[in-house]
C-alpha cells in the first residue's frame, strides 16, 4: 500500500514539474516572441522614420522651387515607399500658410490690440464662418489679459503668443466645435496673406467692402490668371482700389515671396506601424528653412 501511495507522489511531482517546464518554456518563447517583435517594428520605424524626412526634404524642395501651383493652397500626393523592406506607403502635404489668418497678429509687439487690421479682420472673419466675435477677444486677452482684463484674472492667461494653433482648445470659452470650424483658416505662422490662395472666408476678413459674392469672383480671376501683385486685384475691381491700397503691409499676390510659409505632413505607413512629420518651412535656399518641427 506504501508503495502505491510513493508512486503516486512521484507521479503528481513529476506532472508538477513538467507543468512547471512548460510554463516556462512557454514563458521564455512569448518573451522571445515580444522582443522579435519589438526589435523588428522598431527597426521598420526607423526606415518609416527616414522615408518621411525624405518626403519633407522633397518638398522644401518643391516649395524653394516654386513648383506648388500660385493659386493652390493644398497640394498632396502619395504613393508606395519606393523599395521593398518595408513595404508601405508614404504621402505628402503641404499647405500655404499664407492662405491663412495669423491669430497671433491681433496682438501688437507692444502688446496692445492691433486695432488697424488684425483684430478688425478676425472679426469678419468669425462672422463668415458664423462664430461669436467674442472667441477674438478670448484669444486676446489670453495673448495678453491686461488688453481684455474683464475677461479674467490675469494669472489665467498665457501672457505670450501662442505656440502652436492647438493651444486654443486650451483658450477658456473656445469648445471644441468652435476650435473645429477656426483650425483650416487660422495660423501663427505666416507674416502676410496671400490673396492668390486664401480661401473665400479669409478673403471676406480682409475689408469689409468684400462680401461673400465678391470673395468669388477674386477667386475666380486667379484661377484664370494668378495675381502677380495687389495692384492687379484693384486693376480688375475697381471699387476695391482703396481696400489694396490699405492692405500692402499684411498681404501679397505673389505665391513663394520672400514671407511665404508653408506646413508641411509627411506620413510613411507599413504594416500598422506609421511615422508622421510635421513641420513649418520658410521659403529659403534650395530646401526650404525649418521653423518647427515635431515627429511622432
Amino acid at each position: 500500500m506504501l508503495y502505491k501511495t510513493e508512486r503516486g507522489m512521484a507521479l503528481v511531482l513529476t506532472l508538477l514539474v513538467v507543468a512547471i517546464i512548460t510554463a516556462m518554456v512557454v514563458e521564455f518563447a512569448y518573451g522571445v516572441y515580444v522582443s522579435t517583435s519589438s526589435l523588428h517594428n522598431w527597426q521598420t520605424s526607423q526606415k518609416l522614420s527616414l522615408a518621411a524626412r525624405s518626403a519633407v526634404k522633397l518638398a522644401g524642395y518643391a516649395i524653394s522651387s516654386k513648383m506648388i501651383d500660385k493659386t493652390q493652397a493644398v497640394f498632396e500626393m502619395s504613393q508606395k515607399i519606393p523599395y521593398d523592406n518595408p513595404e508601405g506607403t508614404i504621402s505628402v502635404r503641404i499647405e500655404d500658410e499664407g492662405a491663412k489668418f495669423n491669430i497671433n497678429k491681433m496682438v501688437g509687439t507692444n502688446g496692445n490690440v492691433e486695432n488697424i487690421f488684425w483684430y478688425p479682420a478676425m472679426g469678419r472673419l468669425l462672422n463668415a464662418l458664423g462664430l461669436k466675435p467674442e472667441l477674438a477677444d478670448r484669444i486676446v486677452w489670453w495673448i495678453n489679459p491686461a488688453a481684455r482684463p474683464s475677461l479674467g484674472p490675469a494669472e489665467s492667461a498665457k501672457g505670450s503668443p501662442l505656440d502652436s494653433v492647438e493651444e486654443l482648445l486650451l483658450i477658456p470659452g473656445i469648445d471644441r466645435e468652435s476650435y473645429e470650424k477656426l483650425l483650416p483658416y487660422v495660423t501663427i505662422s505666416n507674416e502676410k496673406i496671400n490673396v492668390n490662395t486664401a480661401p473665400v472666408p479669409i478673403l471676406e476678413s480682409l475689408s469689409e467692402k468684400i462680401s461673400p459674392a465678391m470673395a468669388d469672383r477674386i477667386v475666380a480671376r486667379r484661377q484664370l490668371n494668378p495675381y502677380d501683385s495687389l495692384a492687379d486685384i484693384s486693376n480688375t475691381f475697381t471699387e476695391l482700389t482703396s481696400v489694396t491700397m490699405s492692405l500692402q503691409g499684411v498681404a501679397h499676390g505673389v505665391t513663394g515671396a520672400p514671407t511665404a510659409v508653408f506646413r508641411v505632413t509627411a506620413t510613411a505607413e507599413s504594416g500598422g506601424i506609421r511615422r508622421i512629420i510635421e513641420t513649418v518651412l520658410a521659403a529659403s535656399g534650395n530646401r526650404g528653412l525649418i521653423k518647427f518641427w515635431k515627429e511622432s
